[in-house]
């Protein structure tokens, strides 16, 4: 059976759509300026979809010190403002953490069978723990608007399938970034729902498919804009590769596990232009990944731990989780040929 065509499911018998693995990784805000994001798998080649997806990153523990996952006092999902705690400076207590966590909704429409629209708005909770002390600062992000064209597509091909996305977008700043503690105190930058900058990136997804195995390969380069603070975040980039197996469980199901790893680098904060040398991120994270398809939904998972990262006077990287859930429309027809 070629990896690139799913049989037994409705949408696909008149059609005889392909099957695609995109992953597409780009900075979002938050903490995702600097450590990425994972796009998720997504079965339907040139079909317009509409996905909510969960993030959830957690950093703690210093140089030297264990790290977890889900750190005590650290909620994995959501929750709402918390601004009753005083701010203070990092000293290297094992309890100090920081949970980035993102609730997004996504659409994506092809415009044409290349040319394809996107669009990411979502909900950020973030909170910090230093010395004792938590703050939570929550609500709507800076919205990711972008465009890919599929450069190449031999799909369905007898041995070699391949795939080359292209794309370019940019990052609103809809979200806040003036969110102070009960004495008033602005909070840090990477705490705020949004960054108040404007940034662009540049990214591309290839994929090599042979029968039921294949390997994706994304990445982005993200330009970061200064904000009306002076703060910026410098310019970031991350690489995701994925390697993964197509498993027919019955004619409505296919679960495609994968392996993956991530890395991400950036020199971190910036003010009026100048490093500052706060949060810089060099990591290295490998993970495993299953998505089962059902129909026109799709099921998405991840999770991802450190591998090894840079040394650093920040709570170190532990990992992340995702999880997401897709329904992908049976598109039939294009604006544009």
């Amino acid at each position: 059976m070629n990896l690139f065509v799913i049989r037994g499911l409705p949408s696909f018998k008149k059609s005889g759509i392909s099957f695609l693995i995109l992953l597409a990784a780009f900075t979002s805000a938050s903490a995702c300026d600097i450590c990425g994001c994972f796009m998720g798998i997504t079965p339907y080649d040139n079909q317009s979809s509409i996905s909510l997806l969960y993030r959830y990153r957690s950093f703690n523990g210093y140089h030297g010190q264990n790290q977890s996952l889900f750190p005590s006092g650290a909620n994995f999902l959501p929750t709402g403002n918390r601004l009753n705690a005083p701010i203070t400076s990092h000293n290297g207590d094992p309890s100090d953490l920081e949970v980035y966590r993102a609730l997004e909704v996504r659409a994506r429409y092809f415009l044409s069978k290349r040319i394809e629209l996107n669009a990411i708005v979502p909900y950020n909770s973030n909170s910090e723990r230093y010395n004792g002390n938590l703050n939570t600062v929550a609500g709507i992000g800076d919205v990711n608007i972008y465009s890919g064209y599929h450069l190449l597509r031999k799909l369905d091909q007898k041995k070699v399938n391949q795939r080359l996305i292209v794309g370019a977008g940019f990052k609103l700043p809809t979200g806040s970034n003036d969110a102070t503690n009960f004495q008033g105190l602005r909070l840090s930058t990477l705490s705020q729902t949004g960054t108040g900058s404007t940034d662009g990136f540049i990214y591309f997804n290839y994929l090599i498919g042979y029968k039921r195995s294949g390997a994706s390969l994304s990445s982005t380069y993200k330009m970061n804009g200064e904000n009306a603070e002076k703060e910026s975040i410098a310019n970031s980039n991350t690489t995701f590769l994925n390697f993964f197996h197509n498993v027919t469980l019955s004619k409505k199901l296919q679960l495609v596990p994968s392996v993956q790893i991530a890395y991400e680098y950036s020199a971190g904060e910036k003010y009026n232009g100048v490093k500052t040398g706060e949060h810089r991120m060099n990591n290295l994270m490998t993970g495993i990944g299953a998505d089962l398809f059902i129909n026109n939904i799709t099921l998405n998972m991840a999770l991802q731990s450190k591998a090894w990262t840079v040394k650093d006077d920040h709570p170190m990287p532990a990992g992340r989780v995702v999880l997401g859930v897709t329904y992908n429309f049976n598109q039939l027809y294009y604006l544009l040929n």
